[in-house]
């Protein structure tokens, strides 16, 4: 028998609702869904309109997959599990504003369409701590803390720290690969997967309807920093089994080749921190690790030392050392209250920013609004990549920092970066071991996901098992046929300071206006 689920201790069980609460929750939606016009039809096949239609009744042993992010975008990835009456949620993550989001701190995946199911959920499955897998959870956990997180050692402390500054205590049960759960009608396998953060996991999802898998975010780097390779010894037993649907990290589908090694990036980083005369600036998201290694070691071998700048930063750096994820020279962190007698030629600060973000550090830097002044000599290091619909933030920054006569290093001119996400060949790779029956892209903007669709086609997946989605595409699986059968109309959730899901479309039109 399969181990139940843990609560908040790892002998406890999670505390069911009241049935009264449960039966308030199952009760339909306020807002319904547009029925579509006399001649759309029911089934859909490869490509998929706009055209929003209510899904059929569910019925028994159908298992139902509903994405209420991540689907054209990338960013708040959130997909949704259903069978005989109970919900699978697998991550729930932020979509960073874009300039025509004035105001907003983050976008949500549409969390509305199953508010009223919150009853039914047993457990949201977390395949990694970037925040787009994990940034959502506290605006879920508040309408019902009690609902299981599942997830790594390193995933789990990263959304821990976050539902702290919510005062949420959420109820965790940590897995790792090769792990086999089972949390209601979801049996569970954990599969270990290399991403750029460590300690990532694909699932694989069985049920009476068939076996799942989602990959989450991966690639297949054969000499990774920590050592921890995808395990395609377990994609290839899975295929030996039976896959009935495959849904795949889509971002880097359009990218010939293999993704590059992420150990190349170490001996060019150590490079320009070397030619560097004055201080250096590395900046990166605040949960790569990986990178973080990288400029720790780079400093130390150049007689720097370091500094984290950065709330998230900061945190998450004392996570990954504390649990072992992240090796930390000795003497070479220092605080930045105890920098000031370092000379420039001594210190490297890793910094959040690297996507322009206006309140991160670097935009901070580049106005001239934060305590370490950029000047002739420095060096700022952009070893992250650029996030669609970020392209004018980021450049801003990059502009501001070059007049006050930084030489600013980034992806475009010099190898700082390497893609966390599987290219062409990955995906050709996996395909050919797994052999899946139906196949569904996610995790990128509509040309990742047809990229990747066309790669299944080409690795023998008929064209009408190639389901090419979108946010609330309602797809349901039954004796091995995957098919979509609704289209659910869903909304961006925008977060502004405190207030969630008050500010409207129309309010951001005003914004604009009077910016």
């Amino acid at each position: 028998m399969l181990p139940a689920p843990t609560s908040r201790t790892s002998d406890q069980t999670a505390t069911p609702l009241p049935a009264a609460h449960c039966q308030k929750l199952l009760e339909p939606p306020a807002k319904s869904f547009r029925q579509p016009p006399a001649h759309s039809p029911r089934k859909r096949s490869h490509f998929v309109t706009t055209a929003h239609y209510a899904p059929p009744e569910l019925e028994p042993g159908t298992l139902r997959v509903t994405p209420l992010g991540g689907l054209g975008e990338v960013g708040r990835n959130m997909t949704v599990f259903e069978i005989d009456g109970k919900l699978l949620v697998v991550d729930c993550g932020v979509l960073f504003p874009e300039e025509h989001h004035p105001g907003v701190d983050l976008i949500l995946p549409d969390i509305s369409k199953i508010e009223h199911r919150l009853g039914d959920i047993v457990a949201i499955v977390l395949t990694h701590g970037h925040e787009d897998h994990i940034g959502g959870v506290p605006y879920l956990l508040k309408r019902r803390e009690d609902i299981p997180l599942v997830g790594s050692k390193l995933t789990l402390a990263f959304v821990t720290a976050k539902l702290k500054e919510h005062r949420i205590r959420p109820v965790l049960h940590e897995v790792a690969e090769g792990d086999r759960v089972r949390f209601g009608p979801f049996d569970l396998e954990f599969i270990a997967v290399n991403h750029s953060i460590p300690d990532a996991l694909a699932v694989a999802i069985r049920t009476e309807a068939g076996l799942v898998i989602g990959t989450g975010d991966f690639k297949m780097d054969q000499l990774p920093l920590d050592g921890r390779i995808t395990d395609l010894r377990a994609f290839a037993r899975l295929g030996e089994e039976g896959v009935d649907l495959f849904m795949t990290d889509s971002t880097n589908a359009d990218v010939p080749g293999f993704t590059p090694l992420e150990k190349d990036i170490g001996p060019v980083i150590e490079r320009v921190i070397a030619g560097s005369r004055g201080k250096v600036v590395v900046a990166s998201f605040s949960s790569h690790v990986h990178r973080v290694q990288q400029v720790l070691d780079a400093a130390q071998a150049n007689g720097r030392r370091v500094v984290l700048l950065g709330r998230s930063m900061v945190r998450n750096m004392k996570i990954a050392a504390d649990l072992g994820f992240l090796q930390v020279p000795e003497g070479v962190l220092v605080d930045l209250k105890k920098s000031g007698d370092i000379p420039d030629h001594r210190i490297v600060y890793m910094s959040t920013g690297s996507q322009g973000e206006p309140m991160a550090v670097l935009s901070r830097m580049a106005n001239r609004e934060h305590q370490v002044e950029i000047g002739e000599g420095d060096t700022v290091i952009l070893a992250s990549s650029l996030i669609p619909g970020n392209e004018n933030s980021v450049y801003r920054v990059i502009n501001g920092l070059m007049k006050l006569g930084a030489n600013v290093v980034h992806k475009g001119n010099a190898k700082v970066h390497v893609s966390g996400h599987a290219a062409a060949g990955e995906l050709l790779y996996c395909y050919n071991i797994v052999r899946p029956k139906n196949v569904m892209p996610i995790h990128g903007e509509y040309r990742h996901l047809v990229a990747n669709a066309s790669l299944a086609i080409e690795t023998g997946v008929p064209q009408n098992r190639t389901i090419i989605g979108e946010n609330g595409s309602v797809v349901d699986l039954r004796d091995g046929v995957a098919r979509q059968v609704g289209q659910l109309d869903i909304d961006f959730i925008y977060v502004d300071g405190s207030s969630v899901g008050r500010v409207t479309d129309e309010d951001l039109r005003d914004r604009r206006v009077l910016a």
